[in-house]
Formats: C-alpha cells, sequence, structure tokens
C-alpha cells in the first residue's frame, strides 16, 4: 500500500490548453511545501476554506498569478491538509508549478490517489468511493443521479444497517459455540428466520435492480436490423438528427458496424446500424453480414425493421425467429401503405410500430416506445439503484449465504454450520462498503480512476 503519509501532488483538472487549470496537493507537509513558492499570505495561518490571491515563483521569477484554496485537516476531502492551485491553464505553467512543488518534497500522486486517501481516512467508505468515479464519467440524467445517490451514503446506509443487524445475531450464535458442550441455545432460530426474511426485503431488490442499473450506467446495445434497403440506415440519421450513416437506393450500402449513442429521458442507447440480412453477393458484405450477426447476439435490443411496402409476414416470421433479445417490430415506408395493407400486418402483429423514416413520420413516438421497453421497471428518484458489477456479486452472494441459513434452520442443523454461512453474509456485505478490504482489491479499484481524483 502507498505510505499515506508521503505528500502528493496532480493536475486535478483535464490536460490541455483552457482559460484554468487546478493543481492538487494533499499531505501533512502540504502547507510547508506550498508556502516555499506562493509570494502572499502564509497559507498555514489562514482558515480552512477561504481562498488567497498571490504568485507562484522560482525564486524570484514569477511563473503565474494564482488562486489557492485552504482546506485543512480535516476539513477536506481526503481529510489531510490540501491545497488547490488555480493558475492559467498553459501547459508550460501546469508542468512548472507541478515540478517546483515535487522538488519541495511532494510526489505526482497516482490514478485515484486522492479518493483513496479519502478512502483510507474514513471520509468516504469503498462504494462511495466507487461512486466518485461514475460521477466523473456520467454522461445522462439518470447515471447522474444515480451516482449522487450512491456518493450521499444511501447505499451504504442500507448495507450498514443490513450488516448490523446481521452482527448482532450472529454473536449470539458464536456465544453458543463457546458453551457446545452445555447444549445451550441463546440465538432464538425463529427470530433468525424472521430478520433473514426481513434482510432479503431489501436485499433482493437491490439484486434486481442491476439489471436497470447496468443499462443506466452503460447505455442499452441497441441493433437496427433488417434487410437492405430497409431504411436501417435512414433511420439511425433521424434518431440521431444528424448524418451520420450513408443513405442510398443501392443494396448493401452499409457494409460495416455504425455506432453512436442517443440520450433519451435519461437513459443512453448505444445505437448500431448494421449490414442488412441478405445472402451476401461479395466477401466484404459476407463479412458485414456476419458481424451484423454478431452484434444481434450481443444486443439488448433489437429494432427489426422492414420496409413495409415489399415484405411479406412470413419472412417476417422467419426472421423474428432467429431473435435471442427483445425487439421492437418496426414497420417502415408505411406512407406507401394502404390502410388495408396496414390491417393485414396489424392482425399477425399487433405490436407493430409505424414509421417512415425518409419523412420523419412518428420517430418522437418509437422514442418514447424505446424509453418504455427498457424501463420495465420505473425507478423513482431517490431509489437505490445497484450500477456496479462488484457490488452485485456480492449482494447476490449474501443473499446465497442466507438462504443456506434458512435452509440450515429447516434441517435444525448445528450451530456452528449456522455460523459459518453468516459469517459469509458478513463478509460479502463488508466487501462492499470496504469494512473488509485487500489491497488487491484497492489498487483495482482506484487504479481504474483518473489522476487528480
Amino acid at each position: 500500500m502507498i505510505p499515506i503519509e508521503e505528500t502528493i501532488v496532480a493536475l486535478a483538472t483535464p490536460a490541455g490548453v483552457g482559460a484554468i487549470a487546478v493543481i492538487r496537493v494533499s499531505g501533512s507537509e502540504t502547507f510547508t511545501i506550498v508556502n516555499k513558492l506562493f509570494r502572499g499570505k502564509n497559507l498555514e495561518k489562514q482558515l480552512s476554506h477561504t481562498i488567497h490571491f498571490g504568485t507562484i515563483r522560482d525564486g524570484e521569477m514569477i511563473v503565474d498569478e494564482v488562486l489557492v484554496s485552504v482546506f485543512k485537516a480535516p476539513a477536506s476531502y481526503t481529510r489531510e491538509d490540501t491545497i488547490e492551485i488555480s493558475c492559467h491553464g498553459s501547459d508550460y505553467i501546469i508542468q512548472k508549478i507541478l515540478k517546483l512543488i515535487i522538488q519541495e518534497g511532494a510526489r505526482l500522486a497516482t490514478p485515484g490517489e486522492f479518493t483513496q486517501r479519502a478512502f483510507l481516512n474514513g471520509q468516504l467508505d469503498l462504494a462511495q468511493a466507487e461512486a466518485v468515479a461514475d460521477l466523473i464519467a456520467s454522461d445522462s440524467a439518470a447515471s447522474h443521479q444515480t451516482a449522487i445517490n450512491q456518493i450521499r451514503g444511501g447505499f451504504s446506509k442500507q448495507i450498514a444497517q443490513l450488516r448490523e443487524q446481521l452482527i448482532n445475531f450472529a454473536s449470539l450464535i458464536e456465544l453458543e459455540l463457546d458453551f457446545g458442550e452445555e447444549d445451550v441455545e441463546f440465538a432464538d432460530r425463529d427470530d433468525l428466520r424472521q430478520l433473514i426474511y426481513r434482510i432479503q426485503t431489501v436485499l433482493v431488490p437491490l439484486i434486481e435492480s442491476f439489471e436497470m442499473g447496468n443499462v443506466i450506467k452503460n447505455g442499452v446495445p441497441t441493433v437496427i436490423i433488417g434487410k437492405p434497403n430497409a431504411g436501417k440506415s435512414t433511420l439511425l440519421n433521424r434518431l440521431l438528427n444528424e448524418e451520420k450513416a450513408i443513405v442510398s437506393d443501392i443494396a448493401g450500402t452499409t457494409r460495416d458496424v455504425i455506432e453512436d449513442e442517443l440520450i433519451i429521458d435519461g437513459i443512453r442507447f448505444r445505437l448500431i446500424d448494421t449490414a442488412g440480412l441478405r445472402q451476401a453477393t461479395d466477401t466484404i458484405e459476407a463479412i458485414g453480414v456476419e458481424r451484423t450477426k454478431q452484434q444481434m447476439g450481443k444486443a439488448s435490443l433489437i429494432l427489426y425493421l422492414f420496409d413495409a411496402s415489399e415484405i411479406q409476414v412470413s419472412v417476417i416470421d422467419e426472421q423474428l425467429s432467429e431473435f435471442n433479445s427483445p425487439y421492437l417490430l418496426v414497420g417502415n415506408k408505411v406512407d406507401k401503405l394502404s390502410n388495408e395493407n396496414k390491417a393485414e400486418f396489424e392482425k399477425v402483429y399487433p405490436e407493430i410500430i409505424w414509421i417512415s423514416a425518409s419523412n420523419d413520420l412518428n420517430i418522437n413516438q418509437l422514442k418514447n416506445i424505446l424509453v418504455n421497453k427498457v424501463k420495465t421497471k420505473e425507478i423513482k428518484t431517490g431509489d437505490t439503484v445497484v450500477t456496479n458489477l462488484r457490488h452485485f456479486q456480492h449482494l447476490k452472494q449474501t443473499n446465497e449465504a442466507l438462504e443456506n441459513v434458512l435452509e440450515g434452520l429447516g434441517q435444525s442443523i448445528t450451530g456452528d454450520f449456522l455460523a459459518q454461512d453468516i459469517r459469509f453474509a458478513l463478509h460479502h456485505l463488508g466487501e462492499i462498503t470496504g469494512t473488509i478490504t485487500t489491497d488487491d482489491l484497492l489498487k483495482n479499484i482506484f487504479s481504474k480512476f483518473c489522476i487528480g481524483k
């Protein structure tokens, strides 16, 4: 583990030329180091959460005029003495200031080290620390709100409460083991069973929320499938409101996968336009069709688009039989159909969504249906949603351990076996918030952060 007594420094804003850059310094020698470079007030004597104007100097040479924000331990992000230097965004200035601070005794921070120190110093638990990375990466209203809720500790509080309830009973079971020869029971088995049921009423919805949470965090892989000239590329362009894909009357224009993102009502869709499904006429098109089939296997949602003026119901039947993912059946070029033709399709497929991609007809309706298809369970603002795969896995393992406890109670097994399963449950709950950690786990988590955070 990195020695926490070292003072660290890093650029906290994105690299590149900009109006302002922020350099963050944290550790026990923060004020001593920065005071050697800063001409202005003595920073060590200033109140926490104050800002001071001055210059950073290399000897007598002025490097830049800066604003220095002071945060004194423990009232800082890392719970250590921290300074943030706001300088001009010249790469030369940034590198010069970083070099001067390192020369005075700090070292360059590793990715995520500021947040790692916040965790090690008790400012954040591990679930909250991971949510910091999610907040930085959030690119939709839903992912932003979910990350904010986790940073504010709602999820962690629920896990802590579950663990505390279980610890109380575990201590009674463990106490029984100390009096094994006397055949006494300190933990009422019926009370233990009811406790597990209560815990599962919280645990199971958290586990089930991961499906939606994964959608919020990573987006919905949505593949547009159909025969050549069905209008797939035109539909992609209409959904994105830009000319992303080449549109042509020539069949087989799209030879490769084209992908872009669309956010609707806070949900991110990863839209994938594919080569038309048909018997390929050349090697390149054959590769495109094969990639289309690969994308179909990975898709969370399929938009099956067909040219309603040309296709037969039997062809649709054949195509839909190959889908293993949820799909929407979208009839394009509806402006070319008579009401009688539409009625014939709707007898077999009443769920058809009619559009005209070239005329922008019913595209907004399709967007609304896309969102409703994903939101199978309505999640209210403020609800705890699990978005982290690591959390999901530990929650599942916790529930499996509790199911083993219930099974053991049903078979009247001895307290030592019950205690073992309860320990497993406690262990997995503790892994979520960092009550139980390993150096390898922390290294894996924080290495994924950006430097400066």
